[in-house]
Order: C-alpha cells, then structure tokens, then sequence
C-alpha cells in the first residue's frame, strides 16, 4: 500500500478509530443504498410572484395530495383530504379558521394530531432514522418521535401513545404540535428544490422568494439572465443597478427596492423632477393594476423610469465601447440621434423618435454622463453595494447557485446552449480566448465570481462587465437572442424594429440528435437523461408541448409571472422526479391564500406521467450513492488495514 494511502486512511482512523466502527458505517452506508431515492422539485421563472411560488412550494406541485391519497385512499372523503392538505398548506391560517367552526377543540386536535402522525410516517418512510430525527423540531423531538415509532394498536402501548396526545392537548401546546407536524411532512415530500432561474424582476416580491430559499432545507439555483442581473447590481455594476432599476419602475415594483430592500431612491426622483418635470413621458408608462398606485405617485415614477433608462443607454454605450471584443457596437444608438429632425438610424435605417426630449444628451459626446447623472449613479452604486439585505441574498446566489448543474443524470440550465444555424456549438471570445458548449459556461462562471469576490480591480471589472455580458449578450447562454431591444421598444413605433430573433438552438430543440450533443457535451450519457430547461415560456394554449425529443428535454416556464399568463394560457410548469419517474404539472393562475384556506381550494393542476422507470430508483441510483459507494470502498480499506496490522485500533 503506497504512503498516502496509509497517510489518507490513518486520518480516516481519527473518525472511525477500531474495527467495529468502521464495520458499523459500512452496513449503515450500505442500506441507505438501497433506500428509494428522494423526491426532487423544480420550478424556474418565479419572477416575484410570491405567494404561487409559496404555494406550489407548499403543496409539492401535487406530491402532498398524492401522499395523503398514499396513505388513506378511500378510506376518507374528498373534502377530508382536501381539509387535511389544505392544513398542511397553511397551518397556522387554518388553525385559525377551525377555532370559529369546530364546537369541540380538543376532539378535533386528537383526531388531527393522529391523521398528521400517519401521513408523517408514510412520508418519512424513505429515510433512516438518523436523517428523520434530524430533521425533528427541537421543541417537539421527543413527543413526535414517540408517536412515529409507537404502536396503538398494541395493548401494551396504547396508553401510553394516547396520554401523550392527551397531554399534548391538556398544556394547551396541540397548535404548536400541529404546526411543527405539517411543516414536518413538507420537509419530508420533497427531498430536494431545484430553482431554474429568474427568481427576480416583474412580480412584486421576489426579496420574499430569497428568504424563503434561504430558510429551505435542501436548495440548489440556476442562475437566469434576471437573476444574474441583480447579482451584478449587488456587486456594483452601474449598467446592471441601471436595468434593475428601469424594470422595477417599468412594472411599476420601485417599491421593491426601496422597501423591500432599503435602497435611498430620493436623488434619483429628485433628479427626474428636474429634469424631466414638463415632460409627458408618454413613451414610459408603467405596467402596474391602476389600483394599487395613486395618480401623483405614477407620474413621478414614469419620469424617474425615463431618467434611469436614459442614464442605462449611456452606461452601457461607454462599457460597450470599453470592450469591444463584446461585439455589441450595433447597440450604440444615442449617436445616432439626430435631435433636430427628431430622428434615430438604427441597423441604416432612419426612424422618427416617439419622445423628443432629451435633456441630458449632448450630441457632441453622447454617452457621457452629467454631473448630475453621475451623482446620481454614484449614489445608487454606494446604496445597492452596502444594502445588507440585499447582499445577504446574493451571496445566497452565489453560494446555492451556478450557470448549470449536473444532478442525478438531469442537466438543469436557464436559456440556451449558444448554437449556430448548422446544429454546431457557437465559439464566444472572452478576453480573447474563445469558448462553447460546456467551456463556455464555465468561463462566465468563473468571471461571474470574481465580478462579486474578486480583490484585484483589473479582474474584479472583467467580472464586473461579464455579469452585464451575460444579461444581454447575443452570446449569452442565458439570454439567447440576438439583440435587447430595449431602446427601440420606448422610443420607436415601429415594432418590426422591436423583434429580438432567438438563437438556433430554439429551432434545433425537435432534434434529438441536437439534444443528444448536449448531454454528451456536458458529460451524460444519451440514454436515461434529461435536460431540464428553463427560461422558454411555453404556449400551451397553442398546442405546445413542453416534451421534446421522447423526454430528453423539458421545458418548465410557462408563465409562472403574471404578465406572461395571457400568452401561455396556463400560470407554470413544475416537475416533480421521484423514485418512480418524472412527473410534469401545468398550474392554473392561483387567486390568493386566503381563497385557498377558506374554501380549500388548491391550484388546479393537470399532472402529465413524463416517464416511469421499469425498476423503482434508489439511493444507489443517484449522485449520493455513487458517493456513498466510495465511501464504502475506503472503509473496507480501513478494515482490511486494521485486520493486517497495517493501522492500530485506538484502546478501548
């Protein structure tokens, strides 16, 4: 045996110090493998809309409602399942309402207490023990695990398991129970979430979304393009604070960031009003419900939503200009303006403007800023960077995130894999070398991270400026269309001009041969796996399937954010894969929790049995287990050292 495996297995020894501990992890190991495989979620596209999000995230995209159909069948009525899902929803919510309904509490609670402890065990059944009591509340480890290992249909231990319930509800502590028991069966449904992107802009809350995820148990992120956007906002890229900002105003959400996130917004409203206080910014309105935003409040949000686009256009013409390995001089427009004959030329040919007013602009030197836009933009800088709250979340981002991930034979990414019309991975020169495929992810990664962590100002700007990169370069993964025509869309009537074709890759999705590239670039085999793709909404109420390829690849955006319903028809597509295949809900729009709580009314969902697996997937059959297996190959080592001589037990 070579000196660094015996160095290796000597430190091993520190934690398994004699033959029978290290016999003892070898079984244990050994028959977690061949538990089923937990059961995984995956939702992509929240945009800030917070409370479907907290209810498809509660409910499990339908995997709660097939437990509790698991364990009590026909042995209960509809309106009890759908009683006791709704309980386990939002129990704090319901508990409240069954106070003004039931004549006798505590026959209630006893009854509840019992349904809950079942459904509790079904759910719990794929783990061990040392995994289900870890996950027990402190203040009720000891009386939930009693009730999970107890026996009241035995003589000897139905007393016992009885006066626990009794005492429970006798120290009037049954709510707290019941609460602890419903988040308890949550925790167990799903194993796992996976987020595949776009966690932030459109909906109101996405900083509610990050706190969820920050609080879940077991969560990973793929970052989208509007994810990503804000991560280069929190680490100080002006272009990106500019963007996040315009969009918050455009959707009419600015209170997201100064309430949400405590971020001083005052020198920018105060820098609109002075500058663009006459001005009917008709070209600005915002896409907001007219109820929820008073008349004077609107109209100073549509000038600060023109003074920070007009500010992002210079912005991002001096970064633009500042690289031009980024190939996007065709997005300079500003010194295409003619203010004179009110004009634009865009791509060589003339529009006229639908807003003339530029006061900001000198035609001489277009993209520079200011004094008072720089003020301006300085200030925001400082704001976004020191925003506690906000920087908590994204280094969240960073910590659960990445471009793409590899999990249990599914590849999950936001966008696109960069293509070129011949089905050929599309080369990208960053900082002049080029990149595709899977190299090409990693590389923006790579730079993504040192646009946040990086010390050295020379790498810290190349991170800086790749984190706009990947917001809306034609070659972004994440972005996916040739051009972000933002500034044609406010400023010119013409829609033709407001077109941003996609990447090849969305004409090559029906290839399997296309799809079977893919997986082989990022190392999966072409048989077993899957791509699960976010980003794409998907209009169902067209027809369109978001199956492609025999499976291969799903797509799960279709419309979880609200100005995306109209279009597809449907309020999302979630996934569920559990150990016995992948399972597809399309979600209709969800109303409130309140209408969910009274009137037990769930998401209406049409569940779609992608694949079923001919033998039931195991521990074994996952990542953790090809884990575990090693593991178990040095452990066995361990003991064949000991039981040569090679390493001494400790004394006993």
């Amino acid at each position: 045996m070579e000196s660094t495996d015996i160095k290796y297995l000597k430190g091993l020894a520190r934690q398994y110090p004699t033959t029978a501990a290290a016999a003892t992890e070898i079984i244990n190991l050994q028959a977690i493998l061949c538990l089923p495989k937990g059961t995984e979620h995956f939702l992509t596209d929240i945009h800030g809309e917070y409370e479907q999000f907290q209810h498809v995230l509660k409910n499990g995209s339908g995997a709660i409602r097939r437990k509790i159909e698991e364990e009590f069948g026909n042995s209960f009525s509809m309106a009890e399942k759908k009683a006791i899902a709704t309980l386990i929803y939002y129990p704090e919510l319901k508990l409240k309402l069954v106070r003004k309904q039931e004549a006798d509490m505590e026959d209630w609670y006893r009854v509840t207490i019992c349904r809950l402890i079942r459904i509790c065990k079904c759910a719990s059944s794929k783990y061990t023990r040392s995994k289900v009591r870890k996950a027990l509340p402190g203040d009720f480890a000891y009386v939930i695990e009693e009730l999970m290992t107890g026996r009241p249909d035995l003589s000897d231990q139905e007393a016992y398991y009885n006066e626990i319930v009794n005492t429970v509800i006798r120290t009037k502590r049954a709510p707290e129970l019941i609460v602890a028991l419903c988040n308890l069966i949550r925790r167990f449904v799903v194993d796992h979430l996976h987020v595949v992107g776009d966690i932030f802009d459109r909906g109101p809350y996405p900083h509610l979304v990050m706190d969820t995820l920050m609080a879940h148990h077991s969560v990973d992120i793929q970052w989208g393009n509007h994810d990503v956007l804000w991560m280069g906002a929190a680490a100080g890229n002006p272009c990106c604070i500019a963007n996040v900002i315009r969009i918050s105003a455009k959707y009419g959400n600015l209170n997201i960031l100064e309430e949400g996130y405590g971020i001083n917004l005052i020198p920018l409203a105060r820098f609109a009003m002075e500058k663009y206080e006459k001005d009917s910014c008709e070209a600005f309105k915002l896409d907001y419900r007219e109820d929820e935003y008073d008349e004077k409040e609107a109209l100073l949000d549509e000038k600060m939503h023109k003074a920070i686009a007009v500010i992002q256009f210079k912005l991002e013409g001096q970064l633009i200009l500042r690289r031009p390995e980024f190939q996007m001089e065709q997005r300079l427009l500003l010194d295409k303006i003619d203010l004179e004959k009110g004009t634009v030329l865009v791509e060589g040919k003339e529009y006229l403007l639908k807003e003339k007013n530029f006061p900001t602009l000198d035609e001489d030197n277009p993209y520079e800023l200011t004094p008072e836009e720089q003020d301006v933009v300085e200030r925001l800088v400082q704001a976004f960077t020191n925003c506690e709250r906000l920087q908590r979340h994204i280094r969240f981002l960073y910590a659960k995130g990445s471009l793409y991930k590899v999990y249990n034979g599914n590849l999950l990414y936001h966008g696109c894999v960069p293509f070129n019309e011949d089905g050929s991975f599309t080369k990208v020169n960053i900082y002049g070398k080029e990149y595709s495929g899977k190299a090409l992810y990693d590389v923006l990664e790579h730079y993504a991270r040192k646009g946040y962590f990086a010390v050295e100002p020379e790498e810290k700007q190349k991170g800086l400026d790749i984190l706009w990169f990947i917001w809306e370069n034609a070659n972004s993964p994440v972005f996916g269309k040739s051009k972000m025509t933002t500034f044609e869309r406010y400023f010119i009537e013409d829609k033709a001009t407001h077109k941003e074709p996609k990447n090849p890759y969305y004409k090559l999705l029906d290839r399997e041969d296309i799809v079977n590239r893919i997986l082989a670039e990022f190392g999966l085999p072409i048989e077993g796996s899957h791509i699960i793709n976010g980003h794409i909404p998907v209009e169902s109420k067209k027809g369109e399937s978001p199956v492609k390829c025999n499976g291969k690849l799903l797509i799960i955006d279709g419309g979880f954010s609200k100005a995306y319903q109209p279009k597809t028809g449907i309020a999302g597509y979630t996934l569920i894969y559990n150990s016995y295949g992948l399972l597809l809900a399309a979600h209709e729009p969800f109303e409130s929790v309140e209408k969910a709580v009274k009137d037990e009314s769930d998401i209406h969902s049409h569940t779609v049995l992608v694949q079923q697996v001919l033998k039931r997937k195991r521990v074994a059959d996952t990542d953790v287990g090809r884990e575990l297996r090693e593991s178990i190959r040095e452990l066995e080592e361990l003991l064949n050292a000991y039981r040569e001589g090679l390493i001494v037990e400790a004394a006993v």
